[in-house]
């Protein structure tokens, strides 16, 4: 695994944590603004969505999807 590919799946871990900790300042440094996958995306929406956290959930909107 490239050290790229590592750190990529060490952001969507600490991001998961972050989401289901309700850690919004947290959720704000983690997230780039970078593209995110459709998949990846979709799947923290459904966990901000399942801690009722719009704050987070906006952000998350926010991010734009990897064409």
């Amino acid at each position: 695994m490239t050290e790229h590919n590592e750190h990529c799946i060490a952001n969507f871990a600490a991001l998961k944590t972050a989401i289901v900790n309700a850690e919004e300042e947290s959720v704000k440094a983690l997230l780039t603004k970078q593209p995110m996958q459709y998949l990846e995306k979709s799947y923290l929406i459904d966990l901000a969505k399942l801690n009722s956290n719009l704050a987070i959930l906006k952000l998350l909107e926010d991010i734009p999807v990897k064409k």
